[in-house]
Parts: structure tokens; sequence; C-alpha cells
């Protein structure tokens, strides 16, 4: 299929990224969220992405101000109608996915593709909240999308070469490298990468290391150019629960069962650098660890 038309649903930090990556792309873009401050956050947040890139010489005025012109925004998913793919972007919860799905489908013409950015939800189940299985895949960019390079992209059980073979061009017309995946939970990154945080935080946890020590030793001595706390901060520890979560109901093995802390910290409303506050304290111009 000829894509021309993109929708991306969810204005935060990834959905913002994916539109601005495939506006600068040459593709029009329409991006979708429920509340109109985010809406606005995201496209302030996009046109620093692209005075940023402009100012290191990576793209031209004319790149930046054409990729604008193709980014519309839209409160209600019946304004994806004209779209050829959408991309759905929402929080990495099931239930809120499955909703999105339901409600898109009334709306999309049946031609159209839907893929989700889903980190770890099975692709297959996912795919049963539409009227289109077979049009349906993971397409998991990293975060953030602008700078990482990589996307997994994830067949469901029901999903056809055709949309397989049109997402890989996309990926590629975005000057990304994509690596196909299986429908395991967390599929390939997130299998190794949340699981090592978590284990991170057990160290904490159990007082092996404090949060310097920790991520000094995984940059210093793994030569990660992140320590593995200040990577969940980044992430978000939301996330990291809900991933770890995915993994341990889905693969039932003791190994990925959520350190306690990482629960307690999400339930205190400390998510990382979004929420101001995670494993480090970000009130301040040097982040201060917080345990």
């Amino acid at each position: 299929m000829d894509i021309k038309k993109v929708g991306v649903i969810g204005a935060g930090q990834m959905g913002s990224g994916i539109a601005y990556s495939t506006a600068l792309a040459g593709y029009d873009v329409v991006l979708s969220d429920i509340s109109a401050e985010q809406r606005e956050k995201a496209l302030i947040l996009i046109t620093n992405l692209y005075d940023k890139a402009l100012k290191k010489n990576l793209i031209s005025l004319d790149d930046k101000l054409g990729a604008l012109s193709r980014i519309s925004l839209c409160e209600k998913l019946d304004g994806l109608v004209e779209c050829d793919l959408v991309i759905e972007a929402a929080s990495e919860k099931e239930t809120v996915k499955e909703q999105i799905f339901k409600s898109l489908c009334q709306f999309l013409p049946t031609q159209a593709y839907i893929v989700s950015n889903t980190s770890s939800i099975s692709i297959t189940r996912l795919a049963s909240y539409t009227n289109r299985p077979e049009r349906f895949m993971g397409v998991h960019f990293m975060n953030p999308v602008p700078i990482m390079q990589l996307v997994e992209l994830v067949r469901g059980i029901a999903t056809h070469d055709e949309i397989v073979g049109d997402m890989k061009k996309y990926i590629e017309k975005l000057g990304k490298i994509y690596a196909e995946a299986q429908d395991f939970p967390a599929f390939i990154v997130n299998r190794i990468l949340i699981p090592m945080i978590n284990e991170a935080i057990y160290t904490l946890y159990e007082g092996v290391g404090t949060v310097r020590s920790i991520d000094n030793c995984l940059k210093m001595g793994a030569n990660h150019p992140m320590g593995p706390l200040q990577l969940a901060d980044f992430i978000g520890l939301d996330t990291c629960l809900a991933i770890m979560q995915v993994l341990n109901e889905g693969l039932a093995d003791t190994k990925y069962r959520p350190c306690p802390l990482l629960v307690k910290y999400v339930e205190a409303g400390w998510l990382g650098r979004k929420t101001g506050k995670g494993f480090y304290d970000y009130s301040t111009d040097d982040p201060t660890p917080t345990r």
C-alpha cells in the first residue's frame, strides 16, 4: 500500500518522537491525544527538536518548515479517518490500548494498517481487539525516537506479509534500522534490558550499593552510557514495572518478579524524569539520589 498519511495516537514523549521522525521523512502526520494541553506540549517539543537539529546542521530550514506544515493535531479518533497507517503510542496499559483499538476501527477504512508501539504486550492479543488482525503488527520504536535508530518489528499470529513489507519500507524511509522479533513477552530489547534494570533495583533494595555506586559501576565497569537507575528514570518507572509484570505473567518465572522497591516508587508517584523524582530528584541542576 502507498502510505501517505500517518496517524499517531498519544502525544507523549514516544508519540511526539514518532510524529517528529515521520513528518521529517515526508509523510503527512495527524497527532491525536485526548488532552489539549498534551497536544500543545507535543507541538512545542517537536518544534524544539527541529530547532536543535537545525542548529546542528542535521536538517535545513526548509526541512523544518516542511515537516511542521505536515503535522496536524486532533482530539478524537475520528480525526484519523483519512490515515493509511495509524500508530498507537498510548500508555503501556492493555486496557487502554484495547479501548483505543475498538474505538479506532469504527472510523478507519478497512484497508488502513494499525500498528502498536507497545514495548512488551502480546501483538496477537492486541490484534484481536481490532477488526483487521491481518493488517496489524507491532512497530516498537526506541526512546528517544529522534536519536535511536532501532525499531523492532513484531508479527502477530495473523499478520500478513503485506503489512510487514510496507512497515520495513516505512522504517527505512525514516532512516532507521529494523530488527524482526517474535511475539514473546517484551520482544528482544526489553526482554534483556528491563530485567537488568530490575536487578539493579534489587541491588539497591538489598543494600549492596547506593544509587550512585550502582550507576557508576555499570557506566565505568561495563561501559554503559547511562547507569541502570538513571536509565529507569528516563524510561519511566511505571513503564519498567508494567514490562516486568508482563514478563512475570507471560513467562511464569520467578526471575521476572518485579522488585518491591520498584513497586513502592510507582505507588508513591515517583516515576522518574517525567514527574521530577524517581531514583534521582530532578528539582536541582545536579540530580541527587532519593535513596
